[in-house]
């Protein structure tokens, strides 16, 4: 008997079709049914339930509708699913798919993935991506692996993978550490032992979507202008602020004073803007630097990307109010390899 997967479907470019002749200007249109049925030889894989969660092109998706699809995902496991597939569009799968791994707590896999061309292209990357997703959600050695990212015959590991690039099909790396296993011949290989970090709880009656976390990016010449003024707007619905700095965390040393007084208030986390590689911890000595945003009460991000770091404290915040030590301590352990 083939193993039973559930497919739920978000929208994005693996739904979208046209009605231009030329095939310009997509939107998400295709039932999770119709995806299903336009793979060659899913029927033999395994017995799929596919059901249409929202047609949304990827840009407009959010934490809330992420937050359902996770419970979606749960209960379609409790009813005895195999394993899990989710499509949506790329632009923000690596940030849905770590939010998702970040409360998963069920060893059956929970797979992501989308596609780079849409169904009518010439070459529509779709039907293999969603073919190797559904061979990794029935395969035994993806139990216990948390949330997976399958794309081009690659799996990737959600905390790592980032969309770097945006209109080729082997879009999706993981920069440092690397997939982690691949589809081969219709066999889904593992380099690595299964192995996690432990799930978060989602609390009972929290409303999802409660949370603000703003991810402010710095750049040459950086005042520290829109740190100030969040400062200055009140900080009364802003549970946290996450700061993509230069190199291993660094900002200016303008910037630096306005951390201090903000991390003061409330919890601040600075990630590495390089695409690779941790935030520092002993390094650098001056005003702005690693030391200096540590002594001054912000939070390293460790080898977590700043979409990823934002993620994570959005997460804590839907517990509610967190202290510096206990975001610290999520972090180190949420943070490293």
């Amino acid at each position: 008997m083939r193993p039973p997967v559930a497919i739920g479907a978000l929208g994005g470019t693996i739904a979208s079709t046209s009605s231009a002749t030329d095939g310009t200007e997509i939107v998400p249109t295709l039932t999770a049914q119709r995806l299903a049925a336009a793979v060659p030889g899913l029927a033999e894989i395994a017995t799929v339930r596919a059901e249409t969660l929202a047609q949304l092109p990827s840009p407009s998706l959010d934490e809330p509708t992420v937050m359902r699809t996770l419970a979606w995902a749960q209960a379609a496991v409790d009813d005895g699913a195999h394993g899990v597939v989710i499509t949506q569009g790329t632009d923000t799968l690596e940030e849905s798919a770590y939010l998702l791994d970040l409360f998963w707590d069920r060893p059956e896999p929970l797979v992501v993935t989308g596609a780079m061309r849409s169904p009518q292209a010439a070459g529509a990357d779709g039907p293999a991506n969603l073919l190797t997703a559904v061979r990794c959600a029935v395969a035994e050695g993806s139990r216990e692996r948390g949330v997976l990212v399958a794309f081009d015959d690659e799996l990737h590991q959600a905390r790592w993978v980032a969309k770097t690039d945006s209109m080729s099909t082997s879009a999706f790396r993981s920069a440092v550490f690397g997939p982690i296993g691949r589809c081969v011949e219709g066999e889904v290989v593992y380099g690595v032992p299964p192995g996690r970090v432990p799930a978060l709880r989602v609390p009972p009656g929290q409303r999802a979507g409660d949370p603000r976390v703003p991810l402010v990016a710095t750049y040459l010449g950086d005042d520290g202008y829109v740190l100030e003024a969040l400062l200055a707007g009140g900080l009364d619905r802003i549970d946290g602020v996450v700061i993509a700095g230069f190199g291993a965390g660094h900002v200016s040393a303008r910037m630096a004073d306005a951390v201090g007084r903000l991390a003061g208030e409330l919890p601040v986390v600075f990630a590495s803007r390089t695409g690779s590689g941790p935030t520092g911890r002993a390094m650098y000595g001056y005003p702005g630097s690693e030391i200096d945003l540590l002594a001054r009460g912000a939070v390293g991000a460790g080898w977590l990307s700043p979409v990823k770091a934002r993620l994570l404290l959005w997460a804590l915040a839907l517990r509610g109010p967190v202290g510096p030590a206990d975001v610290a301590a999520e972090f180190e352990l949420r943070g490293r390899p």
